[in-house]
């Protein structure tokens, strides 16, 4: 199966309403998921809404909601939505803000496996098998087969419960070695069950997850998942795998778009994000022993990667090459003019992260027709202020009114 690349008329206008499954959007960029650190117990809280609606009132066809976990041990830190009845009145109310500003909005959902937190979760992390993670020194359990029915049910009642409280679409966490990418990475998983060995079997908890979304929502709102193509370390999970588990996924029939990311949140946080790696500014958020651990080895565990705009380009070429279904372009989306190469690369949507950040109306700027690149300098010094929000550090933050004042200056 081979992707035509589109020419001339046929490339897409990335600025014009574009259907995603069974949704509109008003254009073809989506406010990629970065965890916001902005719940608290588990549920929505107004200063997460506002998070969304500043994206949203900045010009974003659909902002993202990270991370939703499908069961209580599937969480990096206790704080994160957690799908149950409690959440129901904060989702409703977020989603209501966010379409009164003209987007849609997605929820990521997803069960962190080995990279869960289980001291702060009070439950141990699923993982393949047994793995120590020296963040939280402690060790991963075993996944049995009751377990992952449990987690594959937990994504599709979870999905069902998005379509209740008013989501337009669900993103699947497939990637960054979370608990379905560290079952296809083979660094990670060694087991001898029918989840263990040839890649069918450790693609199938992915595609168990995906089929049971699908079958939960039907064609209600739209399905996307997060895929990575490479998980950044040797003997990991890398692009020949992901072009069939790709290829497998669109046989399904389950998924109305793939995402496609890189890394491992558990081996390698840094591979995804490129740029700097802010060492001191992880170790002085970090507790004992964690914190002399970063400053003694991490220029080891958390390496800086050259930057260039588009940066997963080149892999992700592969796997359009290899499937007929949507794609979303993810890594150093920074502009019109690379939003423009997405689509003729035969992308059908972009996704934004750090660029939306630092400035959260670049979207309405580049809309109104201004030559608006993003003012991001790469040195990822958000991905340390989780903990109080996460947010360009080298700007002050705007309120939601703010941000639509600006925008209607600059339209």
């Amino acid at each position: 199966m081979t992707q035509t690349t589109p020419r001339g008329d046929d490339v897409p206008d990335v600025l014009a309403p574009a259907k995603l499954g069974p949704v509109t959007l008003r254009n073809r960029i989506i406010k990629a998921a970065t965890y916001e650190g902005l719940s608290r117990d588990s549920l929505v809280t107004d200063e997460l809404i506002d998070f969304h609606v500043r994206h949203a009132a900045g010009g974003v066809g659909m902002t993202t909601v990270a991370y939703c976990a499908v069961a209580p041990e599937g969480r990096t830190d206790r704080k994160q939505i957690l799908w149950r009845p409690e959440a129901v009145p904060g989702l409703r109310k977020l989603t209501d803000a966010v379409h009164a500003e003209g987007a849609a909005v997605s929820a990521q959902i997803g069960h962190a496996g080995p990279v869960a937190n289980p001291k702060s979760n009070g439950a141990p992390a699923l993982a393949p098998g047994r793995h120590f993670h020296l963040t939280t020194t402690s060790l991963t359990r075993t996944a049995t087969r009751d377990d992952l029915a449990r987690v594959v049910k937990g994504h599709a009642d979870a999905a069902r419960m998005a379509v209740e409280t008013g989501f337009d679409a669900v993103e699947i966490h497939l990637g960054h070695n979370y608990l379905a990418s560290s079952f296809l990475s083979p660094k990670l998983n060694h087991r001898t069950d029918e989840y263990g060995g040839r890649l069918e079997n450790r693609a199938r908890l992915a595609r168990d997850i995906a089929r049971a979304v699908r079958d939960a929502v039907g064609g209600e709102i739209a399905i996307l998942a997060k895929l990575n193509m490479d998980d950044g370390v040797p003997g990991g999970f890398w692009l020949d795998e992901a072009i069939q588990v790709a290829q497998w996924i669109e046989q399904d029939g389950s998924l109305d778009a793939l995402e496609l990311t890189a890394g491992s949140s558990l081996l390698n946080p840094m591979y995804l994000f490129k740029g700097d790696a802010p060492l001191r500014e992880f170790a002085a958020i970090m507790p004992q022993p964690v914190k002399l651990g970063v400053q003694l080895f991490g220029k080891y565990k958390l390496r800086a990667y050259p930057y260039k705009d588009a940066y997963l380009l080149d892999d992700a070429r592969q796997i359009r090459a290899a499937v007929n279904m949507p794609l979303v372009l993810l890594g150093g989306i920074t502009g019109k003019h690379v939003m423009d190469l997405a689509m003729r690369e035969g992308f059908q949507f972009v996704a934004m992260a750090r660029a939306l950040l630092r400035e959260p109306d670049l979207i309405n700027r580049i809309t109104a027709g201004e030559d608006a690149r993003s003012l991001c300098i790469h040195c990822n010094k958000c991905m340390t202020a989780i903990y109080g929000g996460t947010r360009c550090v080298l700007v002050t933050p705007t309120s939601p009114r703010d941000t639509r004042r600006d925008a209607t200056a600059t339209s």
